[in-house]
């Protein structure tokens, strides 16, 4: 994967973060949210900032101090 492919789908996972995030928020705001529901949305979230962090990761040199 080149460097603009990680790119790429970075930004791509990261407006699904920001996505699910809001959506996150919009059922919690609900008086007869649905928690198992919600509780799904915030683990797909968890699972996108791993592959976030994992992809930034591979943009950043390891550097030995």
């Amino acid at each position: 994967m080149t460097e603009d492919e990680i790119r790429r789908k970075l930004a791509v996972l990261k407006t699904e973060h920001r996505d699910l995030d809001a959506a996150i928020a919009a059922l919690g705001a609900n008086d007869n949210s649905d928690q198992l529901r919600i509780a799904r949305l915030k683990k797909r979230k968890l699972q996108l900032r791993d592959r976030i962090s994992a992809l930034e990761d591979l943009l950043t040199p390891d550097i030995i101090a």
